[in-house]
């Protein structure tokens, strides 16, 4: 028996987005393969690596392990979605300030750990923010520039 398509209407990166979906779709593979988001990276897809992760409606989430229909009627801001226009957002240029990026690969899913965090709590300590990473595999760092560029990324959205 073939899966009946439901219909999806949710925001993704502010745009409003109405499509069909098969229910059975994880929202990773309707953001890469369908809306061609493909910042979001495919890692293990058992949600233990964090190179999925999104934020749904300001927290941070991993993309391979919710259903595209899950978001229906909520907002997703995938890594294309942090940046305004040209200007990078506070994280991305503090990462890239600091050396905090080697591959690359793990930091799309770094920057929406970090920005769900400084969302919720702008003053995060050095504590917080090793925990709000902890989920977030990197083969190539031992996470201290990370720490040291979200530390840094949360003075400049403070103000400081």
């Amino acid at each position: 028996m073939k899966d009946e398509l439901k219909d999806l209407k949710f925001k993704v990166n502010g745009k409003k987005i109405e499509l069909k979906v098969n229910p059975k779709i994880l929202l990773l593979e309707l953001l890469r393969e369908e809306l061609k988001l493909t910042g979001t990276r495919t890692g293990c897809e058992v949600s233990a690596c964090g190179a999925c992760t999104v934020n749904l409606d300001g927290k941070a989430v991993r993309a391979c392990s919710i259903l595209a229909v899950q978001v229906n009627g909520h907002e997703v801001v995938t890594i294309e979605g942090v940046a305004d226009g040209e200007k990078l957002h506070p994280i991305q240029e503090a990462m890239v300030n600091h050396g905090a990026i080697e591959c690359g690969f793990c930091t799309s899913g770094m920057v929406m750990s970090a920005r769900a965090l400084l969302l919720e709590n702008p003053r995060a300590t050095r504590e917080d923010i090793k925990k709000a990473i902890q989920g977030n595999m990197c083969a190539d760092s031992g996470y201290v520039k990370y720490v040291e560029a979200i530390e840094m990324a949360a003075k400049v959205i403070q103000g400081k």
